[in-house]
């Protein structure tokens, strides 16, 4: 006998998995009108970017060796909801607590009335009827509950794959040999080893020298043996001591999920064997000695939780491959896009003392994700995003870091809302072209970005007005914020030069004029205006994203607005009798905002902009009105 009391629940779209992918598809879903249920089988939610890893969320704008990302030319860090998120957290998190992230993403989902977000849920099986997946089955063990979960579409953001493996969907698992896909990055030959795992850590400076006694199961490790592992240096910047190492990887040669507790054992030992090689020195050390100067930094934290790099990818209907990616593939059903290098690993992790901790070969531009690498091939109403879609071994290095499994992540979930609203499955989507195209605009709206697709939403009245401003500058004039693009993207390593569209995609006032600044849409016979859209410049060029990293951090504006955008600002419109104010902001920080206004008769509208975060001038990627 059981002790776990059943219940039955009903949605349209079960999200299992509440990492960054999980947690931008559900809201994504949610927000596109479509009842949610998003089942994270631990207490907290961003997976490997939560408190219990803490890894730093990095995308197409890179890190390390690579960077991507120039004024004004090349901006390659993502919109929509992963700016949001990162937005919310850069202001009210400059303390850079891990928690209070957990915090802002829980907030996140909770917030949306169409989302129902079940905490410490694990789904553990599904039902099937033929191909298609009609119930998931959940369990709570700390409530002993079980959820029947019925819904039209099921998106598999586990990572491992749990839901889709449960429902017999066709998976791959270790690396293909290059004749497999015609990958010259691949192995010779075929075989089951993956990227391993890692166990972060975080260390603090002290007034007095603080002893550290290794436990005697912890690894010792030679100055040899660390040579070419960024040594006693968790990254690009100075030494330091405050967080790592990402580079302390083990496990690749082993099944990342049956033995994941044998993994998890070792990166202990692993982590606290490096650490003590910081404080102590390597073997031989005299006592007393302080080599890389640690005698007053102590452990603060380190997980117990690994992060996971690679387990199992899921067969789609598109397999994505490295030469999708180094040629830029034009995919006429994309949803998001990357730009991480692929990033290959030794599956030996650590233990690989002779080679590299990784081969990052750079993509040289930005590349768009399909849907079809996001639908099962063989399970027609499952979808997979994040590290777990259909990609190669060398094509998934790039997709799996966290913003863009997020951007994916918003794009499936986008997707999913237009299939439950077209009562279609999510395999026929790829195929309708009209559907895609409409798909496709809903994330453009969104402030989501696709390389070579440009806003050609009939709706937006702001299309049709005559636009004008107080000021502008030379390729930054006031009808930008209608180019259909909300980006630049024309620079070095941004879009491909022939789909790139070249612009300034900004109103940029002139700073000599000062401020207030206005941007003036007239329209010949009058309209109705029920919304009003707009997107500020957040400066996309740079690094944005919570670390624990000291030196990254050290190159992002944390703890504050970002000075491009738009701080001040009222929405004015005039109804024929006289100009009336309809929404007023104080103190915004964000890159997107929406406002629900309801005017009839309306010639003219006006974006009156008092002040900004920094800069200036006022900027203006966008405006919609509806």
């Amino acid at each position: 006998m059981s002790m776990l009391e059943d219940h039955f629940l009903e949605t349209e779209i079960l999200v299992a998995g509440g990492g960054m992918a999980g947690c931008c598809c559900a809201i994504a879903a949610a927000r596109c009108g479509a009842r949610v249920i998003l089942c994270q089988d631990r207490g907290v939610l961003g997976g490997n970017a939560s408190s219990e890893v803490r890894m730093h969320i990095v995308g197409a704008n890179g890190t390390g060796h690579f960077d991507r990302g120039a004024e004004l030319e090349t901006e390659a860090r993502e919109g929509g909801i992963i700016e949001e998120l990162r937005l919310e957290n850069c202001v009210r998190n400059p303390q850079r607590s891990p928690s209070m992230f957990d915090l802002i993403l829980y907030e996140k989902c909770r917030a949306e009335p169409n989302l129902t977000l079940l905490l410490n849920t694990c789904v553990t099986g599904v039902r099937l009827e033929g191909e298609r997946i009609t119930q998931a089955i959940a369990e709570r063990q700390s409530t002993e509950d079980r959820f029947t979960i019925e819904a039209s579409v099921f998106i598999d953001c586990t990572g491992d794959g749990r839901l889709a493996a449960e429902a017999g969907a066709l998976f791959m698992e270790g690396r293909e040999g290059q004749n497999d896909y015609r990958e010259t990055l691949a192995p010779a030959r075929a075989d089951n080893e993956r990227l391993g795992s890692t166990i972060l850590m975080q260390a603090r400076r002290h007034a007095r020298p603080m002893p550290f006694v290794a436990p005697d199961w912890a690894r010792r490790f030679t100055k040899d043996e660390l040579k070419l592992r960024l040594y006693a240096t968790p990254g690009e910047e100075e030494p330091t001591h405050e967080y790592g190492y990402w580079w302390a990887e083990w496990g690749g040669t082993l099944d990342t999920i049956k033995e994941n507790e044998t993994i998890r054992d070792e990166l202990l030992a692993i982590v606290l064997g490096i650490w003590d090689h910081v404080k102590n020195g390597p073997p031989g050390t005299p006592a007393g000695d302080d080599p890389f100067e640690a005698a007053h930094w102590a452990l603060d934290w380190f997980g117990f939780l690994p992060g996971k790099r690679e387990s199992r990818r899921f067969i789609g209907q598109h397999v994505l491959t490295e030469q999708d990616l180094l040629a830029f593939r034009d995919f006429p059903d994309a949803i998001a896009y990357g730009g991480w290098s692929l990033d290959l690993h030794p599956p030996a992790g650590i233990d690989a003392a002779e080679e590299e901790p990784c081969r990052q070969h750079p993509v040289p531009h930005l590349y768009n994700v399909p849907l079809s690498a996001c639908v099962s091939g063989n399970r027609s109403n499952l979808m997979f995003a994040g590290r777990n879609l259909s990609a190669t071994h060398v094509a998934f290095s790039s997709t799996r870091v966290m913003a863009t499994c997020a951007v994916i992540g918003q794009g499936v979930g986008t997707a999913a809302a237009c299939a439950v609203q077209r009562r279609l499955s999510p395999a026929e989507l790829s195929s309708h072209i009209e559907v895609m195209a409409e798909i496709q605009q809903r994330l453009l709206r969104d402030d989501a970005y696709l390389v070579g697709i440009c806003s050609a939403d009939e709706n937006d009245l702001a299309r049709t007005a005559r636009i004008s401003a107080s000021s502008e500058q030379t390729g930054f004039g006031a009808t930008e914020v209608v180019s259909g693009q909300t980006r630049s993207v024309q620079g070095e390593r941004g879009a491909p030069p022939e789909r790139a569209v070249p612009g300034g995609h900004r109103w940029m006032s002139d700073p000599a004029a000062g401020l207030p600044a206005t941007l003036l849409l007239e329209w010949e016979t009058p309209i109705a205006v029920h919304e009003v859209q707009l997107i500020f410049d957040t400066g996309l060029h740079r690094h944005l994203t919570l670390s624990q990293h000291d030196g990254y951090t050290s190159r992002m504006l944390w703890g504050q607005a970002q000075p491009e955008t738009v701080r001040d600002y009222a929405i004015e419109v005039f109804d024929g009798h006289g100009w009336q104010t309809v929404v007023t902001v104080e103190g915004n920080w964000q890159r997107r905002r929406v406002h629900q206004v309801e005017v009839a008769g309306v010639s003219q509208l006006r974006l009156l902009i008092t002040g900004t975060n920094g800069v200036e001038q006022a900027r203006v990627c966008e405006i919609r009105v509806y």
